[in-house]
């Protein structure tokens, strides 16, 4: 008799699998309690109501972006540009919001035509950047790398390597747009969960989502699955187009100006929360809400380093490739059990 067909037998391998997942979901949660106790136990100052609603609004703004990093790693793809996109779209939208000020005078409604304008930006940026990597043929990598590039040298020239400022009208009129709260939770934070659920939701239940995850697993396959491949990895380059844009508008006010080294380290920011999280890297597996913890954990050693002397801030950047490092070869592990 061969016991080795009976369907039982498989049962303690689909538990152990089964429990092994589990707990992969579970780190990077385990992973944020450990750094909130640690943060609580070496700083006083840590669990302050301050400190917390500093940190996790400035976490929102590249929790946003992470959102949009998650549906393009999903897809098996890769953007590097989302910094230097930031800092384009922040000179461009100031130079339209002065322009228009000029003409129309500091209201609201310029500043809600800078919030369409960065938007038609996002959009645009996302588009080429899509368009390059599906119809052009050519490496995310690359083309990502390149607009990187183009894009930090164009905002370098047109600030002339200074910074291009928000008339502080203006400024004051879209204050609001960062500083501003509803029951002491800030707009920022809002806006990263509003958009944390709705994509969360997309990419579990819409027929979108779904395809977003089937082409990262396998695009020849989904291609005879008879989903539009080309279509669907273009829309996921303009959402983080978009998630880019509204990060750059909510962020403009606190900062009133754009200079060549805003966004730096964005790109680096965004992707090391999303693989945190969980995000396969090759595509094929995403969660929002993995990305979101993500960006905390990252936000929390940011936090740490600069409440306490256990290490200088200037090694943050350190600190995060160490840990997209150890995230990839988690992952790597856990594909060769």
């Amino acid at each position: 008799m061969n016991t080795a067909a009976n369907p039982a037998d498989a049962m303690p391998h689909r538990s152990w699998f089964g429990a092994t997942k589990r707990l992969s979901a579970l780190g990077p949660i385990m992973a944020l309690l450990a750094l909130i106790f640690i943060g609580s136990m070496l700083s006083d100052s840590f669990l302050s109501a301050g400190n917390l609603s500093n940190l996790l609004t400035r976490s929102a703004i590249v929790g946003i972006i992470a959102i949009g990093a998650t549906y393009v790693i999903t897809a098996g793809g890769l953007d590097l540009s989302v910094g230097s996109m930031s800092a384009l779209i922040a000179g461009l939208v100031i130079m339209g919001m002065n322009a228009a000020g000029s003409s129309l005078g500091d209201s609201w409604l310029v500043v809600l035509i800078g919030i369409v304008l960065a938007l038609a930006l996002g959009v645009v940026a996302g588009s080429l950047n899509g368009v390059l990597v599906v119809k052009g043929g050519i490496d995310a990598f690359i083309v990502t790398l390149g607009t990187m590039g183009i894009f930090r040298s164009v905002i370098t020239w047109l600030s002339d390597g200074g910074s291009i400022s928000l008339s502080s009208s203006l400024k004051g009129i879209a204050r609001p747009l960062y500083y501003g709260s509803v029951a002491g939770v800030s707009y920022p934070l809002i806006a990263m969960i509003v958009l944390a659920i709705g994509a969360e939701l997309v990419l579990r239940r819409a027929r979108l989502g779904r395809h977003i995850t089937a082409i990262g697993s396998n695009p020849e396959v989904a291609r005879y699955s008879a989903i539009r491949v080309h279509r669907v990895r273009i829309l996921t380059y303009v959402f983080q187009g978009v998630c880019v844009a509204l990060a750059t508008m909510i962020y403009v006010p606190r900062l009133g100006a754009a200079t060549p080294s805003t966004g730096l380290l964005w790109e680096l920011e965004a992707i090391a929360a999303v693989i945190i999280g969980g995000t396969a890297l090759k595509g094929g597996f995403g969660r929002i809400w993995g990305s979101i913890v993500g960006v905390l954990i990252l936000g929390l050693i940011d936090n740490i380093l600069n409440l306490t002397a256990l290490a200088s801030p200037y090694l943050n950047g350190a600190f995060q490739g160490v840990i997209i490092i150890i995230a990839v070869y988690l992952q790597k592990g856990r594909r060769e059990v």
